[in-house]
């Protein structure tokens, strides 16, 4: 994908408002929860996904992306590449085309997986960075 291509998926992403954030963290240093944080103080709908269930930042955690109330516009993916291999396939499997894998989380694998099932694959940049520049 060209630069150019690559900008125009990354602004298509962050123009949706409703996202869900897996691997968001109770821990406010963890980058699960700074993913989060910056999303809903941007005015984002934004889910909090944790295996642990609980609470992030007030609002309930969802086990998984089986359990929100809807689907997402966009997955953002702050776990390790293990875990990502599995997400991308729940995430085709609920008809969820939009999966942004935070550096650290991707995979050769997960992309490849994303790209072969119609699903469009932001890798390789942080959402936080490139949600100020579009918005």
């Amino acid at each position: 994908m060209s630069r150019e291509e690559q900008q125009r998926l990354i602004a298509d992403f962050v123009n949706r408002r409703r996202w869900a954030v897996v691997g968001a963290s109770q821990d406010r240093s963890k980058f699960g929860n700074r993913v989060f944080r910056n999303l809903r103080d941007a005015g984002y709908q934004v889910y909090a996904v944790n295996p642990k269930g609980g609470e992030v930042e007030g609002v309930q955690a969802y086990h998984a992306l089986d359990d929100l109330p809807e689907p997402p516009e966009v997955i953002d993916l702050v776990v390790p590449p293990a875990v990502t291999n599995q997400v991308v396939k729940d995430a085709a499997r609920l008809g969820i085309s939009r999966v942004w894998m935070q550096p650290g989380a991707e995979s050769e694998e997960a992309i490849a997986y994303c790209t072969s099932h119609g699903i469009q694959v932001v890798h390789g940049a942080c959402a936080m960075v490139h949600r100020r520049l579009w918005s």
